[in-house]
């Protein structure tokens, strides 16, 4: 009786670069001020999916889940204000898809056993570079991370990139519509260098403006 052979297993490397390049990613530059509005067009653009969204503090995830309610999206915002019993209440309501929609940040991102994310959404990249791929940790290879990235998060957007070696494909939606408030001076920041797939909105050519 012939030997079964088995294949050789293939070993799987957690460090930044090996996450980066096994996870799908994408960048939208929006404003601060439109980040609601962008959201909740990705949110109706990927109806069901089971998805987390980071912010970076308490208080943007509350303002984002107070928005959603006004627009009819059930979402469920919990953070450090939470007791115990009810973080273990949210992470078994989306485990078991009963809630699509759960906000959170880094802090308790980390003490949630999530299962079957499909989407991270990183409302606010972190203040911290390496919280990133923590968070990419979560939709390794199954899911998709999604970064909205206004102009004071380049920095920070430049360095995760550069730890990953990989820059994060750039993409816009059709049809989004930024508001007229002007946007907040920057210092003056090295340009990322990419190819775009679709005309420059409002925010890229002020950026390029304000570097010259």
């Amino acid at each position: 009786m012939s030997e079964q052979i088995k294949k050789p297993s293939i070993k799987k490397y957690f460090d930044n670069v090996s996450i980066g390049k096994r996870t799908k990613q994408v960048v939208y530059f929006v404003q601060q001020h439109d980040k609601t509005t962008m959201f909740e067009q990705l949110i109706k653009n990927a109806p069901n999916k089971q998805t987390v969204v980071v912010t970076k503090s308490k208080s943007n995830a509350d303002t984002l889940n107070s928005y959603l309610k006004t627009q009819n999206i059930q979402a469920l915002a919990v953070h450090g204000n939470h007791r115990t019993e009810q973080l273990e209440n949210a992470a078994k309501a989306f485990n078991t898809s009963e809630l699509n929609i759960l906000i959170t940040t880094d802090m308790i991102l980390k003490s949630l056993e999530l299962k079957n994310i499909q989407l991270i959404i990183n409302y606010d990249l972190p203040i911290q570079p390496e919280e990133y791929f923590v968070r990419l940790a979560h939709v390794d290879e199954v899911g998709e991370a999604i970064s909205l990235v206004d102009p004071e998060e380049n920095g920070i957007l430049q360095i995760i990139e550069m730890k990953m070696k990989l820059e994060i494909p750039e993409e816009e939606i059709e049809g989004f519509v930024t508001t007229s408030a002007p946007l907040k001076k920057e210092k003056k920041k090295k340009l990322r260098h990419r190819k775009k797939k679709k005309k420059a909105d409002a925010y890229t050519q002020r950026e390029t403006t304000q570097s010259k």
